[in-house]
Formats: structure tokens, C-alpha cells, sequence
């Protein structure tokens, strides 16, 4: 099955000029999300992660029935201000400005074994800060991994040393 046929291009969303690849029929689709969810599995079940951590939001969506089908736990890497209870952040620069993520103050422990994973790998900005966070709380970061890496905007170079996979590549 090509996933691609079921990823669907979205012109000038959320501005002018940005092509907005949209995981919503993906998601409609039960034989196709099957698929990506087995795919998934598969590649990321040899780091042997005890949580995966879901970057907020379509993150969450990948993340979630993944970790119920290899049997570990789940985390939520959210924007400033959007977790209940005692948080710890990390705030990273953007090309204009600067973002913040967080995640719960217990939400891993310190040599936990931690899969991060997003719908889309773009510049790798926000999933860099989400590794550095979980890091700085002691997790061990296996890999990471995305249904979708824009390949020109070159992420993948900004994960450093962690292994990525994504299932389709977008090269324009």
C-alpha cells in the first residue's frame, strides 16, 4: 500500500505558500492507518522503549495506539501552559522568536527508554526540544520517528545523534 495515496495536500494552509500534508484521510481510512500503525511498530520496536513520547498535537494520534500496541507507556509533549500539574520546559529558538515545550515533571524517569514520535518531521525544531527535554530529565532517547519527513528542510540534521525513521518523504 502507498501511504501517500492517503495523505492528502492542502495548499496555503495555515498561510500563503505552505503546502499543509493533512494525516485526516490517513486517519479515515482503517486499512491505511492499520498499515502506518504497523509500519511504525515495526521500526521503532527495536529500540525496545519502555514510553514513546507524542509531540502535541497530531503526535499524540501516532504515538497513542502505538505504544498500546507494543505495550509501553505514553507521554505528552505539550506547548507552554497546557499540562495540569508540576511541569518542567524547554524553550528553543525558532527562526523569529522561540518556542517552549513541556512535559510533566513525572512523566519519565531517569533512564527510561524513550521513542519520540510526530505525524511530520519539517525543520526539527520543535522534535530536537522535545529530546533535549527528555534527556535533561535522564531518559534515554532511542530514536525518533514520524509518518512524514519533508526531506528538503533537512530535520533529520538537526536530531543529531538519534536514529529517525519516517514511513514517506516529500522532497519539494
Amino acid at each position: 500500500m502507498n501511504l501517500k495515496d492517503h495523505i492528502r495536500g492542502i495548499p496555503d494552509f495555515p498561510k500563503p505558500g505552505i503546502l499543509f500534508y493533512d494525516i485526516s484521510t490517513l486517519l479515515r481510512h482503517p486499512a491505511a492507518w492499520q498499515e502506518t500503525i504497523d509500519l511504525l511498530s515495526a521500526a521503532i520496536k527495536q529500540h525496545k522503549p519502555d514510553i514513546l513520547a507524542g509531540i502535541e498535537s497530531r503526535g499524540f494520534l501516532t504515538a497513542a495506539p502505538l505504544a498500546l500496541k507494543l505495550g509501553c507507556g505514553f507521554l505528552m509533549v505539550r506547548k507552554q501552559g497546557k499540562l495540569p500539574g508540576k511541569t518542567v520546559r524547554h524553550t528553543y529558538k525558532l527562526e523569529y522568536g522561540s518556542d517552549t515545550v513541556e512535559i510533566q515533571d513525572d512523566a519519565v524517569v531517569p533512564g527510561q527508554r524513550v521513542v519520540v514520535l510526530d505525524d511530520l518531521l519539517a525543520t526539527g525544531g520543535t522534535m530536537r526540544a522535545a529530546i533535549e527535554l527528555l534527556r535533561e530529565r535522564g531518559a534515554d532517547v532511542r530514536a525518533a520517528a514520524a509518518i512524514i519527513e519533508l526531506t528538503f528542510l533537512k530535520g533529520r540534521e538537526r536530531l543529531g545523534d538519534v536514529p529517525f525513521t519516517a514511513l514517506v518523504a516529500y522532497d519539494e
